[in-house]
């Protein structure tokens, strides 16, 4: 009928091989482990939005390829509003030990950075800050990109997630976990 390919939506209810499926038809191949590890955070995703789409799916399956950091975004709380100043604590597990600091700041992003600051021994300036929407929708995932420099030298990271705050976090600590 002129259809190129299958128009099928991926749900929390998608099983592995439906997902497996999707990721062939993007010309992504993985091994029964990594599937598993995708299967598993596209789960925890699909409870978040109603829908997943191929874009969602590059970014879960991106992720198995990041391996084990020395550093990762373990606890985020964040609290802020209109008559609240904004605090956040982090926990950040560092080379295999968490450790938590409490920040407050102009707004929860800023709190939750200031927090990282004082977990980390190095001194970072943030340099670019860009926050983009993959599809449209308030549920969807929102992706962040992060430069930051350290002793003349240049950093970037990078996550995405439902929640733009954690996406943030989680982008600003990869930039830093690359320094050397």
């Amino acid at each position: 009928m002129g259809i190129k390919e299958s128009s099928i939506i991926l749900t929390a209810r998608s099983g592995r091989a439906a997902l497996n499926h999707r990721l062939e038809l993007l010309g992504l191949k993985f091994g029964k482990e990594e599937l598993d590890d995708i299967y598993h955070r596209f789960l925890l995703l699909a409870d978040k939005k109603k829908e997943i789409n191929d874009e969602d799916i590059r970014i879960l399956s991106g992720e198995v390829f990041r391996g084990e950091k020395s550093l990762k975004l373990e606890l985020l709380q964040v609290t802020c509003g209109r008559s609240a100043i904004p605090v956040a604590t982090v926990g950040i597990r560092i080379n295999g030990e968490v450790h938590t600091s409490t920040a407050s700041g102009n707004g929860p992003i800023d709190a939750s950075f200031t927090a990282v600051r004082h977990l980390i021994s190095k001194t970072v300036h943030l340099e670019e800050f860009l926050i983009q929407a993959i599809t449209k929708g308030s549920d969807d995932l929102g992706k962040v990109h992060i430069q930051v420099e350290h002793e003349g030298r240049t950093y970037y990271g990078f996550s995405a997630n439902t929640d733009i705050i954690t996406a943030s976090v989680e982008a600003f600590i990869d930039a830093i976990a690359k320094i050397k």
